[in-house]
This record gives structure tokens, sequence and C-alpha cells, in this order.
């Protein structure tokens, strides 16, 4: 890590990543310490982790919908 607190990737790991410049990366905090994944990787885990809900995860988001258009209304 930098002096900045950037974090350097050499670039032999980007070319062998596929890390372009724009490539967006996200950290994610593990019980095993941080993980660097694509924002496209991260969304595949997050559908995958999701698979099967698809019930529950239809009720929160009508949940905050309707709590969103309240605030938007000025009740919330």
């Amino acid at each position: 890590m930098g002096d900045k607190g950037r974090v350097v990737i050499p670039q032999a790991d980007r070319e062998r990543w596929g890390f372009t410049p724009g490539t967006k990366l996200v950290l994610v905090e593990t019980p095993e310490g941080p993980l660097l994944l694509t924002r496209e990787q991260l969304l595949d885990r997050v559908r995958a982790d999701c698979a099967g809900h698809s019930e529950m995860l239809a009720w929160l988001f009508a949940e905050r919908r309707a709590a969103a258009k309240a605030e938007d209304e000025g009740r919330g």
C-alpha cells in the first residue's frame, strides 16, 4: 500500500486477471480477511446467494419501495 493509502496491483497480476483501466473493484470483508472482487464477480456472488429466495426478496423490495415512496411524499 502506498503512502496515500492506494493499493498497487502489479502489472503482471492485472494482465492475468484481466483488470484494465476503469475496472470496478470492490473490497469485501470476510471472516478470512479482505477479498478483492470485480463488480461483476460480486454481482454473481450476490445472485448465487439469493437464488431460491425470490419470494422473500420480492417482499423485501416491495417493502423498501413503499418506504421510499412514503419518504418521497414526506410521510417517512
